[in-house]
């Protein structure tokens, strides 16, 4: 088994020496500090393992269950703390896939499933979202494509990279979809808490048997580099495999991730900052709302949760040779392209990061870019 690369990584590669002055559609939160915890760490507290449970702290996984809406549903036992929603992701598909198995995606979507499945030897059933149709996940061109061989499908809510979201309606359709042929169903959430048009929709680790949700503190609380995910499962025997398939590659947690992440998911101080997310998320949405609107040629569907979403470039415009043109001078900005999702006429926009993305000059050079780009 070999991990080929996938787009997106590889141009994240390729441009990790660039030193962009400006990035447009940065995916996640403006990051807190680290002196924002310091009153409630210990300084004397033990760089080891936590010494208490090998599959996360238990008060971290108390909150993992709540801000998810799975208390009374799941229990502490169903949790697994992990390295971000990734490793979770990949904990479930390569201990859940077999050679010959069908996994099925959308797309565009999360391509991590995908990079794992085909390397492993699984047969891969994309359904396509279409962007005429709002980005929408076609329920009936899923149930199609679930088949008495489909073993996993892998599904993103809030979608990544559109911001399209299921319903609880739709998710209970899946559920039923899936159940009918005994099939896996993953849902990773990392956007979960930045929805604008609707509740946030159930966990389906709660809805499900073989229901698998992940996440992580990563998009909506901006703490990706702690590298804290979790993988909530039903099934005892799912959570083991995973912890030991963790024990053969992270082996365990990273002590001040877990305690970081316990104290930014304390009720009341999780609900702050997810309001104040929220609030910041709304507000750049809207002004760049305001800016794809004044752009010729350029258009979106605005997302329905998250902070990105993928524009449409102007027709005669590649994605993947318009970011190179302006990530160089005079320019200076980083952008992904749609290519990484499957849509290369589409590049990624969105509105997290905060002040030090430097978001409004990116897009005024981003215009002025589009202006000067050599149409074909």
């Amino acid at each position: 088994m070999k991990v080929k690369i996938h787009r997106l990584f590889e141009y994240l590669l390729e441009t990790t020496q660039a030193a962009p002055e400006a990035i447009v559609g940065f995916s996640l939160a403006q990051s807190p500090k680290l002196g924002d915890f310091l009153d409630d760490l210990d300084p004397d507290m033990p760089l080891d393992w936590n010494n208490r449970d090998f599959s996360g702290l238990p008060e971290l996984k108390d909150h993992i269950l709540r801000q998810a809406g799975l208390t009374g549903h799941c229990s502490p036992a169903d949790v697994l703390i992990t390295a971000g929603a990734a490793e979770a992701n990949y904990l479930a598909v390569m201990q859940l896939l077999q050679p010959d198995d069908e996994i099925v995606i959308e797309r565009p979507g999360w391509p991590q499933a995908q990079v794992l499945a085909e390397a492993i030897g699984a047969k891969v059933v994309e359904v396509a979202r279409e962007e005429h149709n709002d980005w929408r996940l076609p329920l009936d061109r899923l149930a199609d494509a679930i088949t008495p061989k489909t073993r996993m499908i892998f599904l993103t809510n809030p979608n990544n990279p559109t911001g399209d979201m299921l319903d609880a309606s739709e998710l209970e359709q899946i559920v039923a979809m899936a159940d009918r042929v005994g099939a896996w169903l993953l849902v990773d959430e990392v956007y979960a808490g930045l929805e604008w048009d609707g509740p946030r929709a159930p966990s389906v680790a709660g809805m499900y048997a073989r229901g698998i949700t992940t996440g992580s503190v990563s998009k909506a609380l901006g703490l990706q580099g702690l590298r804290t995910g979790w993988i909530i499962c039903p099934d005892a025997g799912l959570i083991r495999d995973a912890v030991i398939l963790r024990e053969n590659a992270s082996e365990i947690m990273n002590i001040m991730g877990e305690v970081i992440a316990e104290v930014a998911l304390r009720e009341a101080r999780y609900d702050t900052a997810l309001a104040q997310a929220r609030a910041d998320g709304q507000a750049h949405l809207a002004k760049l709302e305001t800016w794809i609107a004044a752009q010729e040629g350029l258009e979106w569907v605005r997302p329905r949760a998250g902070l990105i979403g993928l524009g449409r470039l102007p027709q005669g415009i590649d994605s993947d040779a318009f970011v190179q043109f302006m990530l160089a001078d005079p320019y200076r900005t980083f952008v992904l392209p749609g290519s990484a999702y499957g849509q290369p006429h589409h590049i990624r926009l969105g509105v997290g990061g905060g002040a030090g993305v430097k978001l409004e000059q990116g897009l005024n050079r981003l215009a002025d870019g589009l202006r000067a780009y050599p149409k074909t």
